[in-house]
């Protein structure tokens, strides 16, 4: 009896002992850095992230980028952050792919958005400034002025202040500086060397062929101040009077041609004319149009004819792609899953050929087959039918080529769902009395599109901006006769507005095309909530 309390005691110290031991143990064993594989690796992607930051910092601030900075900065410290804590386990899965998803899907889509409220264009794209500044960069001829023999001068050296030599009709010479415009000179002045060429004049040094390629856009932009207007030079060996084109008064922010006197008013970022005719040869810049591009697609006979035509040919298109491709895809994937017929996997893997094909590739084979004059359509049908300039047969060609492209993907996918489905459930309809026909229509039927509605809502979205097939085939043609804007009778409203952006007006209409893409946006949308709502009923009532 004696015994037991000193055994257990003796354990109960030697536990108490061993367990402070290994306490400390594990205290020891903590303290100790473990210089791991990942533990290098997250040390290494870190130093690049600061690296990448600190490098690209300098430059944001000297543009002023205040969102730029702002934006690196915070990520920088968010990663360091997260990946130097063991508490932030799930951050460090999270934030990488957050940061990755605003910047290559929000970013972009509300960039777009705010573009589509702008005027930016190619003829609209600089600020204000720069456009004014353009236009009085913009120089006149003086007719009947002087002419004048030129050497591009330069003040000490090959680097110092730029000056023209100058030699008028009559001989005289003259030395042409920015600040003092031009002043006579005395023979003394002037150095040559033993063939008579001027190498230099009163301080100023001859440049040579390799200087003036160095400095030639100073020598181009560099204008001597004279009575009878700005002597540039024309080339390296002449010089002419020229006057600026344009004018611009701050005061009633009005542009002044110089030589007709008409004055052009500021409209929507753009010089216009009294006849509100936009000042061809002067850019624009960017302005906040407010929704001006969604009501111009509306209002705008050059635009809304087109538009609502291409338009009700988009949802065609998507929706006759899909009822052709499933109506397909499900009969051979019906026709194919029956036990009893020989061959099925040969047929199978024939079946697919066109799936496996790069899109482009048959898209472009297409468009060689239904050539006019040398395809093979009509060879083997003795025709000379215009496939692919016919609006008609043009939509039929592009239906035709996203059939074989699409009807693959739809077997496979129905193949799948009705090998999925019991086979007992057919059987039991056929026992109750039902043929084939309404068992199919009335059991497997429903069972497959409470599978397939998604995969079907899906492929109508992406047929719907289905831009390489149209493109590719035939560049939406052939082209709407009459149309004010670019537009083709295949062409879908992502094609169109490709072209509005690119091929249309004023150079590429970056602000009106976005207008569009949000429209195509906010359609894809809604079709695809509407879409989804049915499935779930059908889910339901499966």
């Amino acid at each position: 009896m004696n015994r037991e309390p000193s055994k257990s005691g003796r354990a109960d110290s030697g536990e108490s002992t061993g367990g402070k031991g290994s306490e400390e143990g594990r205290g020891r064993t903590r303290s100790r850095p473990s210089f791991t594989t990942g533990l290098v690796v997250k040390l290494l992607f870190l130093a690049a992230v600061n690296a990448i930051a600190v490098w690209s910092l300098p430059g944001m601030i000297g543009q002023k980028w205040i969102p730029g900075i702002v934006a690196v900065v915070v990520i920088t410290l968010l990663l360091d952050y997260v990946y130097l804590r063991k508490r932030t386990i799930p951050l460090k899965y999270l934030v990488p792919g957050t940061i990755f998803a605003v910047i290559f899907q929000v970013i972009p889509v509300v960039y777009s958005a705010y573009i589509s409220f702008t005027n930016y264009s190619s003829g609209n794209s600089l600020t204000k400034e720069q456009a004014i500044e353009n236009a009085e960069r913009k120089f006149s001829n003086v007719p009947g002025s002087q002419r004048y023999g030129l050497v591009i001068l330069a003040d000490g050296d090959a680097t110092g202040e730029l000056a023209l030599y100058l030699v008028d009709q009559a001989g005289q010479a003259f030395l042409g500086t920015a600040e003092g415009g031009l002043q006579e000179l005395a023979a003394a002045d002037i150095v040559t060397d033993d063939t008579g060429k001027v190498t230099a004049v009163d301080g100023y040094v001859a440049l040579s062929i390799r200087d003036l390629a160095d400095r030639q856009t100073e020598v181009a932009s560099l204008e001597i101040e004279s009575e009878a207007g700005l002597v540039r030079a024309v080339t390296l060996s002449q010089a002419a009077v020229y006057t600026r084109l344009y004018s611009y008064d701050e005061a009633s922010d009005t542009l002044r041609n110089n030589e007709t006197g008409e004055v052009y008013t500021v409209v929507d970022g753009s010089f216009v004319d009294p006849q509100g005719v936009t000042l061809a040869d002067v850019p624009g810049w960017q302005v906040f149009v407010g929704f001006g591009n969604y009501t111009k697609i509306f209002t705008s006979e050059a635009i809304r004819g087109p538009f609502l035509r291409v338009f009700v040919w988009n949802y065609a298109f998507a929706l006759l792609t899909v009822v052709t491709t499933f109506a397909l895809g499900l009969g051979l994937a019906v026709t194919l899953n029956h036990q009893t017929m020989k061959g099925r996997r040969l047929y199978r893997s024939l079946l697919l050929i066109p799936y496996a094909i790069p899109s482009f590739m048959t898209a472009l084979i297409f468009r060689g087959m239904l050539n006019q004059d040398f395809g093979v359509i009509n060879q083997i049908l003795g025709a000379n039918i215009n496939w692919l300039n016919d609006p008609w047969l043009a939509k039929a060609s592009v239906l035709l080529l996203n059939l074989w492209l699409g009807f693959p993907y739809m077997f496979l996918i129905s193949l799948g769902a009705l090998q999925a489905i019991p086979h007992e459930l057919k059987e039991a309809a056929l026992v109750d009395g039902a043929t084939s026909r309404q068992a199919f229509r009335r059991v497997i039927f429903p069972l497959l599109m409470v599978t397939l509605a998604p995969l079907l809502i899906s492929s109508f979205a992406f047929n719907f901006n289905n831009f390489n097939i149209i493109y590719l085939l035939n560049s939406g043609g052939p082209p709407m006769v009459g149309a004010a804007t670019p537009a083709g009778h295949t062409d879908i409203l992502i094609s169109y507005t490709f072209r509005l952006a690119f091929e249309g007006g004023r150079g590429a209409n970056y602000g009106l095309a976005n207008a569009i893409a949000v429209i195509i946006f906010f359609m894809v949308a809604a079709i695809s909530a509407l879409g989804f709502r049915r499935t779930r009923v059908l889910e339901e009532l499966s």
